[in-house]
């Protein structure tokens, strides 16, 4: 496989990577303000993406791929409103380990990964069609 072509194929891994990292990223936004329901459940629990390097044997390269989707066992947050159908006796109900700022600035950075990617894909395809051209 040529060069040109097995960094067009690293940068698409790397853009797949970053697109499930975005879902899981929107997910967790999506689910930010979910509360339990009961007293004694437990709401939506933040979930992180982690990486891993994968070996093409055949090609000689490698490349990202999402190793596991996992939850993150942080704590959860409490809020007061003795009100709520799921407060305890004390009046705190159970919020998500989700903070939105930190969800956002992990999206800013996997636009931002997802874009150099792109990036490395559409000069490759240039030079390859460059060369091509050169060769006519």
């Amino acid at each position: 496989m040529d060069d040109l072509q097995k960094s067009t194929a690293v940068a698409i891994a790397g853009m797949k990577a970053q697109s499930e990292r975005m879902r899981v990223i929107s997910q967790n936004l999506a689910n930010a303000d979910s509360l339990a329901q009961t007293p004694d459940g437990a709401p939506y629990r933040r979930k992180v993406v982690t990486f891993k390097n994968e070996l093409d044997r055949a090609n000689g390269m490698t490349t990202v791929k999402v190793g596991k989707v996992e939850n993150d066992r942080s704590e959860f947050q409490r809020r007061y409103d003795p009100k709520h159908p799921a407060a305890d006796r004390d009046g705190y109900v159970l919020a998500p380990n989700v903070n939105p700022m930190i969800e956002l600035m992990d999206m800013r950075q996997a636009q931002r990964s997802y874009e150099a990617n792109l990036n490395v894909v559409n000069t490759s395809r240039s030079l390859l069609t460059e060369t091509v051209q050169m060769l006519r």
